[in-house]
């Protein structure tokens, strides 16, 4: 072996993109070369929506060593950008995009979907963030990725099936919480609420256990994933739950017209599941760290 291969490479540094700033990290725990001396490829995960979930995978993955590009209003490049949206998933190893759809369609699709087409033809990883809405109202029964698609969301069924024909990892999200969005905050705000309806069920996730569950499901094979935790309940129980945490009265029981709550509230309480995860757990080895919402809301507060 020759001197330059018999010597230990000497640790490189990669620029790492995470919102709108440019950030140096090293990579730990990763050699930069392989077996034979030769360079290995740069993990670059392009990001499209750069939201709540989606910034929590990005810090994730670029403590890592991974390179994160990124769209939306804490980004790194603006999503009207063609040709610096383009070229990053040209150079992408994995695309993941979290954007909602519009009424007329899918606005990550609409201008892109040949240019993610492309890249998941030529090996890049594609996934989704979905949301369980698609299964609509179950009236508490137990829901799988068997079910149909229902929801009462047409775009919403339509951009999950689209999605579904690039080949991309669809994870179909329930509600959504985590440190500063969280039933807690709300209680703090004063904008918790108790309905009165009997037997309402819902599935929730940690934002942290969607994480762990994308990160899974880079080594897993394409399609669909629930990633909801364990343990459906009530609104109320956890509203409940996070007044003792706080020690905080719990808000008043009232119907729904007594609440005053929004079209979007309203909405949400309109449809009652419980989202099974076991295919999540069988093939991607996934399991949720909070398996329950008390788990997890005691993670928020002790979060601060």
């Amino acid at each position: 072996m020759g001197a330059a291969l018999s010597q230990q490479a000497p640790p490189r540094r990669h620029s790492i993109i995470l919102g709108a700033g440019h950030y140096r990290a090293e990579l730990k725990g990763v050699e930069p070369f392989d077996k034979a001396g030769h360079p290995r490829r740069m993990l670059r995960l392009f990001i499209f929506g750069l939201g709540y979930t989606a910034s929590h995978i990005a810090r994730d993955l670029g403590k890592q060593g991974w390179s994160i590009i990124s769209t939306g209003s804490s980004g790194s490049i603006a999503f009207d950008d063609a040709a610096s949206v383009r070229l990053g998933l040209q150079g992408a190893t994995h695309i993941l995009s979290s954007v909602p759809p519009l009424v007329d369609g899918d606005p990550v699709l609409q201008p892109y979907g040949d240019a993610v087409r492309a890249a998941a033809e030529n090996g890049s990883w594609v996934g989704y963030l979905s949301s369980t809405g698609v299964y609509g109202d179950t009236g508490g029964a137990w829901v799988d990725e068997s079910a149909p698609i229902k929801g009462r969301r047409g775009s919403r069924n339509d951009a999950d099936l689209d999605w579904q024909a690039l080949g991309a990892r669809v994870f179909r999200l329930p509600g959504i919480y985590g440190p500063g969005r969280s039933v807690l905050d709300r209680i703090k705000e004063g904008k918790a609420h108790r309905i009165d309806l009997a037997d309402q069920v819902f599935s929730r996730i940690h934002v942290e256990d969607i994480v762990s569950g994308v990160i899974a499901g880079f080594n897993g094979p394409a399609g669909v994933y629930n990633l909801a935790d364990d343990r459906p309940c009530s609104q109320n129980a956890v509203v409940e739950f996070g007044c003792d945490l706080l020690g905080c009265p719990y808000p008043p029981l009232n119907s729904i017209e007594e609440a005053g709550l929004t079209p979007m509230a309203r909405a949400f309480y309109a449809e009652n599941r419980r989202v099974a995860n076991g295919k999540a757990k069988r093939l991607l080895g996934w399991h949720p760290r909070y398996a329950d919402y008390r788990l997890g809301l005691a993670a928020c507060y002790a979060a601060g």
